[in-house]
């Protein structure tokens, strides 16, 4: 495997976290959430400007943690509260937030070259590489990144089976039967959403440490991009409980990046990336749906006592 691939395999882990906040919403709550895209770019500015200003790199990330938590509470109060329409209180919330992030970082671009962040971290720990027959497989970097995911994933599958957890897979689900046994679904759906946008904002604050610079655009098309990830996911690992569902959005992070990888490996332009990105959501949910159709129509012919007709 060239570096290419390696890389596309490190960000595509990184990039789950983010998949894995776009899931609880698009998925569990059923909600249409934009503020996605301000949120992921919230994450990676208040990282990049609470490491240059000398805190802890592990700090800094939980701190994008709980402000991309407030933002999500945010659109959720929006919506719940101010009875605003699900997807226009994302749009509004990710507007708001671009002027924010800029407010943040005090410029467009924030190097972190020369700081001290996870990602060095994680390098200076010295993992070896997976190699078989001397070929790497998993790089050291890739490995810790994989074992934090899973352990992240763990986590969420541990959530969504308390019972908090269940009520917001039931409001997703039902919302008005869930409010019959007295449930607060404004509550539950505020709860996902700030859960949601604080994974995507630690996500942006991971990405921003491991490619060396925060940038107030970075969080633009991470919706499609996590959506990608989790229908690219669904269709080839299936979703029939939890824990394969989330398994499927984080290795459909990792396909999606690959598949990117591959592409601008095989002569295409930077530039195309959204292209790409769009024919791999389409191609996703396009195939599966006619493949089903053409199967329906296929005359069915008996398996017993013979041959059987249409």
């Amino acid at each position: 495997m060239n570096l290419a691939l390696h890389g596309a395999i490190e960000q595509g882990l990184l990039f789950a976290i983010m998949a894995l906040g776009v899931y609880l919403t698009f998925r569990i709550l059923n909600f249409p959430d934009l503020t996605v895209d301000g949120s992921f770019a919230l994450g990676g500015a208040l990282a990049a400007r609470l490491i240059i200003e000398g805190t802890n790199p592990f700090l800094a990330t939980l701190m994008a943690f709980v402000a991309g938590g407030v933002a999500g509470i945010f659109t959720g109060v929006l919506h719940t509260k101010g009875k605003i329409n699900g997807l226009l209180a994302g749009i509004l919330t990710m507007i708001a937030l671009y002027s924010i992030n800029l407010r943040i970082m005090g410029k467009a671009n924030l190097p972190l070259l020369r700081e001290d962040t996870l990602y060095t971290f994680v390098k200076d720990l010295g993992v070896p590489n997976l190699a078989v027959g001397g070929v790497v497989f998993f790089t050291g970097v890739a490995l810790v990144f994989l074992i934090g995911i899973f352990l992240l994933k763990a986590i969420i599958d541990w959530f969504l089976q308390t019972d908090l957890g269940l009520d917001i897979r039931a409001t997703g689900d039902n919302s008005k039967m869930i409010r019959s046994f007295g449930a607060n679904t404004d509550t539950t759906t505020i709860i996902g959403l700030g859960l949601s946008n604080a994974l995507v904002a630690v996500s942006g604050a991971w990405v921003a440490q491991y490619q060396g610079f925060a940038d107030v655009g970075m969080g633009i098309g991470m919706i499609v991009i996590g959506l990608a990830s989790v229908i690219v996911g669904e269709v080839l690992f299936g979703s029939s409980s939890i824990f394969r569902a989330t398994l499927a959005v984080i290795l459909g992070s990792v396909v999606y990046r690959l598949v990117i990888a591959l592409a601008l490996d095989a002569g295409l332009n930077p530039s195309d990336m959204k292209l790409i990105t769009a024919l791999i959501v389409i191609i996703a949910l396009t195939v599966p749906a006619v493949a089903k159709s053409v199967w329906k129509r296929q005359p069915f012919r008996a398996t017993k006592g013979g041959r059987g007709d249409a």
